[in-house]
């Protein structure tokens, strides 16, 4: 695996943390890492964005953003309204490309969910991945609705012909409420494909020795990690 495309099932479920947390354990595991990020929106030239985000928290990875817009709506919108070219999927194919030749892993963080638009022709993280044969990773909320979202990305994922890497949990509560608990068995079978971690709420407050220092723990040996899904699941079960 040399490029990973990382998607959520909505927006605000943790993508830009789990992106840290791979990164971390690859980079704990003598990978050199890079991480894409094609299009940022609601924030302005010289603010931190979500590519930066990551290197603070994972440590020394490449970072490339593809455009910058500043109103915080889905790319193809916010590029119209600020006047700015838009990103195209074969553009964030050819940069991520780029970028592996010179890194073991290239981590493409997407924005919002797999079919967010980057272009008004319809242009998606999907369509990028689609371009580079690359495998997807979805991150996924932990609680009541969950499922649904879930098992609708991992739907077009297999309508695309796309390589469905599994689900990690972007955000894993201190104290899980039966629904959240439940979702731990029943989040696998809806999505047709394995649950490869949790990341513990607030663990991107966390200072960044902790969180590398914690990053392999809340991941699967797939994503170079030692999460085990079973004991996991287990230990919250209901």
């Amino acid at each position: 695996m040399t490029v990973l495309v990382i998607t959520g099932t909505g927006t605000e479920v943790g993508k830009t943390v789990t992106t840290a947390a791979v990164a971390a354990t690859a980079l704990a595991a003598g990978r050199s890492v890079a991480v894409l990020k094609p299009a940022q929106t609601g924030v302005r030239p010289h603010e931190r964005g979500d590519a930066d985000e990551v290197a603070r928290l994972a440590g020394a990875v490449t970072t490339l953003e593809l455009a910058r817009y500043p109103e915080p709506l889905a790319p193809a919108t916010a590029a119209r309204r600020a006047s700015l070219a838009p990103v195209r999927p074969h553009e964030v194919a050819e940069a991520a490309a780029k970028l592996a030749t010179d890194h073991d892993l290239v981590l493409i963080e997407g924005a919002g969910g797999l079919l967010v638009r980057f272009d008004d022709e319809g242009g998606t993280l999907a369509d990028a991945a689609r371009l580079l044969e690359a495998p997807v990773l979805v991150v996924a909320s932990a609680g009541l609705g969950t499922l649904n979202a879930t098992e609708l990305t991992a739907g077009e994922l297999r309508r695309r012909g796309l390589d469905f890497t599994g689900v990690v949990i972007g955000s894993w509560p201190d104290d899980a409420d039966l629904a959240s608990r439940c979702n731990l068995a029943d989040l696998p079978v809806v999505a047709g494909a394995p649950l490869l971690g949790a990341v513990p709420a607030g663990a991107g407050s966390y200072p960044p020795a902790d969180f590398r220092a914690g990053a392999s723990s809340w991941l699967a040996v797939r994503l170079d990690g030692t999460w085990d899904a079973h004991r996991f699941t287990a230990a919250g079960a209901p």
